[in-house]
């Protein structure tokens, strides 16, 4: 795995400040730090550039020896050109690779990776490794929405025997109609975002998939099935809850089993027997999953996940992946022999979980070598802080640049890191050109 995040962040405490809200608001009522931006210098074709640039260079790769590339991407700035076919231009002579860019609001990242891991374990498969990119640019209007931004790409190489391997038979998936989060407007990047139906959603889908995969694991609770659990994290007060719904739900299977609720869940008793729809947005139930005494064990399961998705902000399709990212980065070799939950959701919606397990890995491919290349703690220490009126200016110029042909991006060049991708140059006929910083 590697991955791209912008140079520049804005503090949410700050935010908190320039927006007039009270201290806490976005730091601890989303649970997030910093936000990455870009400007209209980088787009979703950029950072995903940035991203596999990363990995090839990482990892030493002969281009020649990728015969799958798929893009996982709702940052569209063409409505028939795919992202894949402008990282191509990476491949040099080698124009015999599958694949194609996939939409699904964030989930698309993770068809690109069941989809390549489908390949290679097909009889289509050449012999080459496949590679998945997930990578978008979350921006909102003006609103309460705004400070649930960010933005990154991870890039990641798939073939046999890795030291971090899909389990055949977890996964689940669910997938329902709903207008929870959608973009209907072709004139803007904005999002339309109905946020209690989103934040619904997201919890039913995290119900069905995870007592779907834990059926698959034979498994009766969280402990027993994973060491570890990633989540997609729009914000990360979310993600606290979905790991706190995930214990309601090891309570529900215990009460429908018969058995005695383990502690720290006897409290949940009232609920565990209750129809599942009188269990969303109960008040009640939600008061009593927030005063469970389970934050050492949070911080065990799923506190490794965190550092890159509280320090950028929502990466769309790109956050659950990022997040195994940093799982990887904080533990590296501890992961041999460990199993990993990854719940991915896309609104609209598409939810899948599944699982994952460490191990030795083959070919010069191990997990203490990903540890090192991806080396989170350094990388998110490197960036510059920028005030909230640098971060309404970046939005601004990607607002007045969003859907017009011929318009010179107008950010500076110097806010791109070092070996990064840009956008060079929109031409009259809206076709687009990226050079490389250094």
């Amino acid at each position: 795995m590697e991955y791209y995040i912008p140079s520049r962040y804005v503090s949410q405490a700050a935010l908190e400040a320039a927006d007039g809200v009270s201290p806490g608001k976005y730091t601890v009522g989303l649970g997030q730090d910093r936000m990455a931006f870009v400007d209209d210098r980088e787009d979703a074709n950029s950072i995903a550039l940035s991203a596999l640039q990363r990995l090839l260079d990482s990892y030493g790769l002969d281009p020649a020896s990728i015969g799958r590339l798929e893009v996982g991407t709702e940052s569209l700035v063409d409505k028939s050109k795919s992202t894949k076919t402008t990282l191509m231009a990476l491949l040099g002579k080698n124009a015999s690779v599958e694949g194609a860019t996939v939409l699904n609001a964030c989930y698309g990242g993770t068809a690109a990776v069941l989809n390549s891991a489908a390949w290679v374990e097909s009889s289509e498969w050449d012999g080459r490794y496949a590679v998945a990119v997930a990578g978008d640019i979350a921006v909102y209007e003006a609103g309460p929405a705004r400070p649930t931004g960010g933005a990154g790409a991870v890039a990641m190489l798939i073939g046999p025997r890795a030291p971090l391997a899909l389990v055949p038979r977890s996964r689940t998936t669910h997938a329902t109609d709903v207008y929870d989060f959608y973009k209907p407007a072709m004139n803007s990047e904005y999002p339309a975002v109905d946020g209690k139906l989103s934040q619904v959603s997201y919890l039913s889908a995290v119900d069905a998939c995870y007592s779907g995969t834990m059926a698959r694991l034979g498994a009766a609770r969280l402990r027993d099935a994973f060491d570890h659990v990633a989540f997609h994290s729009p914000y990360n007060k979310l993600v606290q809850q979905s790991y706190r719904r995930m214990l309601f739900n090891d309570a529900v299977r215990a009460k429908a089993c018969g058995a005695p609720l383990p502690p720290p869940l006897e409290a949940l008793a009232p609920f565990a027997a209750l129809p599942h729809a009188a269990t969303m947005g109960n008040k009640d139930l939600d008061k009593a999953l927030a005063a469970l005494p389970v934050g050492a064990e949070y911080a065990d399961v799923v506190g490794p996940t965190e550092a890159l998705s509280r320090g950028i902000g929502n990466s769309y399709t790109a956050a659950l992946w990022a997040n195994v990212a940093c799982l990887v980065a904080s533990k590296g070799g501890e992961l041999r022999g460990k199993r990993v939950g990854a719940f991915s959701y896309g609104s609209g919606a598409i939810a899948t979980m599944m699982a994952l397990r460490g191990g030795e890995g083959d070919g010069g491919f191990s997990l203490e070598r990903m540890a090192a290349a991806l080396d989170v703690k350094k990388r998110l220490a490197a960036r510059t802080e920028a005030s909230p009126a640098e971060l309404l200016h970046a939005l601004k110029l990607r607002e007045d640049a969003y859907g017009r042909a011929g318009r010179a991006p107008a950010g500076a060049v110097e806010h791109v890191p070092a070996g990064a991708w840009f956008l060079k140059e929109v031409a009259a006929d809206g076709s687009r050109k990226y050079a490389r910083k250094g």
